[in-house]
């Protein structure tokens, strides 16, 4: 009911109430002084020479308060400002009381006109911050507000404080400083706490966000602290300083320089140089595996526009499938895209898609690629990439397919790790089909490091550098090849039209990029300074963890020197070596054994016998 009552009245209502409330308080504050003073006596005759006083003093109140906008501060403005008007309008009520007194030949001596202004100032001002308190309580009576804690006890972190008491939403709790000396004291009302207490203050004082306000230190240390907080239960964000949210702030502005895709790459992009390949899949039904993946979504993106017939998308992550199903539906309008969730492991799954939707084009994009991963789940890794292989390129013959693509990787190449053997033997499975396969033209495609994939050391490199650091590096004289996912996916089309059968189409990729390069390049794009022996007060370390188990230190994209031109300059042939129908079918018959009987030995004798390898790098041995 009072609620209602208070939320009801209107400004000019308000602002009447003000004006009778300050006219109420001269009375008293004049009475007491009298009374503070022993001038007054409690005989009708002092009192009644008094009254007329205090009746034009309460006039006077009414017109001063207007003339100063006292009664037209806002009580939720009411602060230091108000206060210091408020001071003022008493000191100006004072000095017309007393030349009223003397005028009027009441004769009230100068001290009692002192103590006047000084109650009419605590009583003036301590009705305003009661009712402001009194009517705050009513407004957010009932309303949930977000409790935040403050890291910070500085400038910004109590100009935040101010400016949250104003908020009907938001509650500042208390403060934490790394400062100790500011520990344990009161700042802006609220306590500082040190930053050991911070768990223990979220879960006591229900806290639900912490700001962290403390703009003068380093970007890279404040990502650190907000990187340690990241797991204490709620919300973290970062506040710059007020300064340089308008602009004032000198080192506002950091001047950041983005990494040259041209030094990524360690060559010039090659999008514009690459062919279009529209006339080969116009009006065909493609199969994609692996659709939901970065090259293989990107593959369905291009292969839109080549406007096929029919386009099949097939993953086993229902969220990846959905997503790229989502987006294929909103840019291909009108197009026939029919999604399948499953593995390419699922033989008859398989057989049935393709018949079912007459496959002409399968371009396999399928794999397990993350190379730790693989390592430590070595039979997973080689039944999804060599078995999910054999699978679908089984299925892409019976089926009457007219071309067949398999994604690879330069990790292939006399591989010195589990992922990089089972796509070998991927290869090598493709290869014994195309050797002995009439109707199906088989091929594949090898390259790189891939920029922006799933795993690859790019987003890696982006997230650390958002943390604050370190930039972990497996060794300091590592390279690789990198290419663009567009780049990728345009050579994987490429490969298709180009194919004859049994093909490695490889893609002239540059020089290899020196890893630590890169690193460096990307923190000095980010705005920071490497931290290193020459600059011991840099932003972002770069630290060296060693080779992982099978890490090279450098890729290559051919096992033999003999490579063939294709119809483009940049587009490379090779004619590999593989093995006989009957090694191959020995090969697969063993794999098969030692995955079924959870062998993880035989999986690996497996490779050592029938995959060519590379001896490993010194450092990736002492792994």
């Amino acid at each position: 009911m009072f609620y209602e009552a208070v939320t009801a009245l209107s400004r000019a209502q308000k602002q009447a109430l003000f004006i009778l409330m300050d006219a109420v308080v001269v009375p008293f504050a004049m009475f007491a002084a009298l009374a503070l003073a022993a001038t007054a006596t409690s005989d009708r005759t002092t009192l009644g020479d008094v009254m007329p006083l205090v009746l034009a003093l309460s006039a006077f109140a009414i017109v001063i308060g207007w003339w100063l906008g006292l009664t037209r501060i806002t009580l939720n403005a009411y602060e230091m400002r108000g206060v210091i008007r408020t001071a003022a309008y008493s000191v100006v009520l004072g000095l017309t009381g007393l030349a009223l007194s003397a005028v009027m030949g009441i004769g009230l001596p100068l001290g009692t006109f002192v103590i006047f202004s000084l109650l009419l100032l605590v009583m003036s001002a301590g009705w305003r911050i009661v009712l402001r308190n009194v009517t705050l309580h009513i407004y957010r009576h009932g309303e949930a507000r977000k409790r935040v804690l403050i890291y910070g006890a500085g400038q910004t972190g109590q100009q935040l404080v101010a400016a949250l008491r104003h908020d009907d939403s938001i509650l500042p709790i208390a403060f934490v400083d790394d400062n100790a000396t500011l520990q344990s004291l009161m700042i802006s009302g609220l306590k500082v706490h040190g930053p050991a207490s911070l768990k223990k203050l979220v879960v006591d004082k229900k806290i639900d966000r912490v700001v962290l306000a403390m703009p003068s230190i380093s970007q890279p240390a404040l990502a650190r602290i907000a990187h340690r907080l990241r797991n204490i239960g709620c919300e973290v964000h970062a506040l710059p300083s007020f300064a340089t949210l308008v602009g004032e702030s000198g080192d506002m502005r950091k001047q950041v320089t983005p990494v040259s895709i041209h030094d990524l790459l360690g060559r010039n992009r090659l999008e514009s140089e690459l062919p279009g390949v529209s006339h080969v899949y116009s009006g065909r039904r493609i199969l994609i595996s692996g659709a939901g993946g970065s090259i293989g979504a990107e593959l369905c993106r291009q292969m839109i526009a080549c406007k096929p017939d029919c386009l099949v998308l097939v993953d086993h992550s229902e969220l990846a499938l959905y997503n790229i199903d989502k987006e294929l539906r909103e840019i291909g309008e009108g197009m026939t895209i029919v999604p399948v969730l499953g593995s390419v492991l699922d033989e008859r799954l398989m057989r049935d898609t393709m018949l079912e939707h007459d496959i002409d084009v399968v371009l396999h994009a399928a794999a397990y690629k993350h190379l730790p991963l693989v390592e430590k789940n070595v039979l997973s890794g080689l039944r999804n990439n060599v078995l999910g292989t054999k699978v679908l390129a089984d299925a892409s013959r019976a089926a009457g397919v007219n071309r067949f693509i398999l994604v690879s990787t330069d990790k292939a190449v006399r591989p010195t790790n589990v992922m990089g053997a089972s796509k070998r033997l991927a290869e090598l499975v493709v290869q014994d089909l195309a050797a002995r396969t009439g109707g199906t033209r088989y091929s594949m495609v090898r390259f790189g490091n891939v920029l922006g994939s799933s795993g690859s050391v790019i987003p890696l490199f982006e997230e650390q550098i958002l943390r604050g650091g370190p930039v972990t590096l497996t060794d300091p004289n590592v390279t690789r090849y990198f290419m663009t996912i567009s780049e990728a996916a345009r050579l994987v089309l490429l490969a298709g039209s180009f194919a004859r059968g049994g093909d490695v189409f490889v893609l002239d990729m540059g020089d290899p990029v020196p890893i630590r390069k890169l690193a460096r390049q990307m923190i000095e794009g980010a705005g920071f300074s490497v931290k290193d022996d020459e600059t011991p007060d840099g932003d972002i370390e770069i630290a060296i963890t060693g080779l992982r188990p099978g890490e090279k230190l450098h890729e290559e994209l051919l096992i033999s020197s003999d490579m063939l031109t294709t119809p483009h300059a940049k587009i490379l042939r090779a004619q590999e070596s593989f093995l006989s129908e009957f090694e191959m079918a020995t090969a697969l018959k063993d794999l098969r054994l030692a995955i079924e009987g959870f062998d993880e030995s035989a999986a690996r004798a497996v490779i050592s016998r029938w995959v060519e390898r590379a001896e490993l790098d010194d450092a990736a041995q002492q792994n």
